[in-house]
């Protein structure tokens, strides 16, 4: 399936640094990668126990209209570090045309530094449905009913 999601680097990104790719040829997720400024890019970012920061990528995309990218955690990264996103997953609509940046949180117990160029999220995109919200009386009846958090069992 040939989706087209064009991308844009901010005038100030690494060229360097390699644009969304998917590690494997049966990759849900393409990887991201932090891209930033000259000033910064020796020294990376170092994200402190609890912290959360917005890590650029030094992108912009154009999400075709239909369609969602949603920003994942890589599961490396939360596994051995901590290091997930608060928001997961975040969602580029179609019409944002803004800086692509990842809000990471660290979780960890430790310090984490992210240096220039590192993979630090997914990018999945996934077709999305807009819908009308009507306001009714009654809504009809279910099995489940009004049950709620854990009513359908344990785990």
């Amino acid at each position: 399936m040939g989706i087209d999601v064009r991308v844009m680097r901010e005038d100030w990104a690494d060229p360097a640094v390699a644009l969304p790719d998917y590690a494997t040829s049966g990759a849900a997720g393409a990887d991201l990668r932090a891209n930033f400024a000259p000033e910064e890019r020796a020294a990376g970012l170092i994200l402190r126990p609890m912290e959360r920061r917005i890590v650029p990528t030094g992108l912009r995309v154009a999400v075709p209209n239909g369609f969602e990218m949603q920003i994942r955690p890589r599961s490396g990264l939360a596994l051995k570090h901590g290091i997930t996103l608060p928001n997961t997953p975040g969602t580029i609509d179609s019409d944002y045309r803004g800086p692509l940046g990842v809000l990471l949180v660290n979780l960890g117990l430790e310090a984490y530094r992210i240096a220039h160029g590192d993979r630090i999220a997914q990018a999945v995109v996934a077709p999305v449905v807009q819908v009308e919200f009507r306001a009714v009386d009654r809504l009809e009846d279910t099995v489940r009913g009004a049950g709620g958090f854990g009513s359908t069992g344990v785990g």
